[in-house]
């Protein structure tokens, strides 16, 4: 009962309860040409890329950052990708939607740099320093495509967002390969712990040895090329680079989904299981206002309140007074205050 987890686990399981009773068909998969289709597995395509973005912000936010700049890397990834393949020689190539791959990702590792340049070697913080790229970062996507949307048919780029692998999506493989590959090397190596003990207290980390520059600007580094790698997922879906609405407010999805999982604004202890389970909430969330006849303009109002008694219930004050309550205990009282004396004057002694 006391685990982060078990609330938004009780609200995934609620949605997943209201869309069987309200929509019957919603697990309902199929077998189409050796690839799985249904809402559960839109649920999982659709809400990869925030998962991913919201799994590099879980170590962000452990070390007492924030990075407010993600959905301009989406943009900015996007727009790379799809503006040089419409402008090379041979639009259709494999070769070509690699390249773009490989500069797309390539430049959202330089992004990532500076972000941690400004956060670990300058000392701003972090959510000034990545509110500049949030900024300009849009702007610069939009100069990249000139304020147009660039669209491109090229298979391979395709098949980054709309292929399978396996009968699986791929956005959800490399999601999950994501996940698992962070899971190891901070669970099972001394790295999540050092990334928790800088949450904790910096000043203690570096004064034991830690390096904990280094490991600050590597979390802002990992954030941006996971955030291009989700800009590639969204462009390629849709076939086209949207610099004014690719990823927007994806940063704040991704930021929601690290806190619905349990993980604190204030750094140190995190959790990778809670923040997917965070990204699965928001995304079957979005998913059962669609499928069930809601406008699309309400989701942000549902979402709000998910969040809202989600965060309530995970309050540790509020669970502290419910067990009161339940125990029938009055409240702790207040410490006695000390009484002061009055020194006694020379002469009276």
């Amino acid at each position: 009962m006391r685990s982060p987890l078990l609330w938004p686990l009780l609200a995934l399981a609620g949605l997943l309860l209201y869309n069987l009773l309200v929509t019957p068909a919603f697990f309902a998969l199929r077998v189409q040409d050796g690839h799985l289709f249904g809402s559960v597995v839109d649920v999982l395509r659709n809400g990869a890329p925030t998962a991913l973005i919201a799994l590099a912000m879980t170590l962000v936010i452990a070390t007492r950052g924030i990075d407010l700049s993600v959905g301009a890397s989406v943009a900015i990834s996007g727009a790379v990708a799809c503006t040089w393949i419409a402008g090379s020689p041979d639009p259709t190539s494999p070769g070509t939607a690699v390249v773009a791959v490989l500069l797309a990702v390539g430049l959202c590792l330089v992004l990532g740099t500076f972000n941690g340049f400004l956060v670990a070697g300058l000392g701003i913080q972090p959510i000034i320093a990545t509110l500049v790229l949030m900024t300009a970062g849009r702007g610069l996507a939009q100069l990249i495509t000139d304020g147009q949307i660039v669209t491109v048919s090229n298979p391979f780029f395709s098949g980054i967002g709309g292929g399978f692998l396996l009968g699986l999506p791929i956005p959800v493989l490399v999601t999950a390969a994501a996940f698992a590959v962070v899971a190891l090397v901070t669970r099972r190596t001394a790295l999540g712990l050092l990334v928790e003990s800088v949450g904790v207290n910096p000043t203690a980390s570096r004064l034991a040895g830690i390096r904990a520059r280094g490991i600050v600007w590597s979390v802002y580094v990992l954030a941006a090329v996971c955030a291009g790698v989700a800009g590639l997922m969204i462009s390629s879906t849709v076939n086209a680079a949207d610099a004014n609405n690719a990823g927007l407010w994806i940063e704040l999805d991704a930021i929601l989904a690290v806190v619905i999982g349990g993980t604190l604004l204030t750094g140190g202890r995190y959790s990778i299981t809670g923040t997917l389970v965070g990204a699965l909430v928001l995304q079957t969330l979005t998913t059962t206002v669609y499928t069930t006849g809601i406008r699309p303009e309400v989701t942000l109002v549902f979402k709000a309140l998910v969040i809202i008694a989600v965060c309530l219930l995970q309050s540790p004050k509020l669970r502290g007074s419910s067990t009161r309550r339940r125990r029938g205990s009055p409240p702790p009282a207040a410490p006695p205050t000390p009484l002061v004396t009055e020194p006694t004057p020379a002469s009276a002694r």
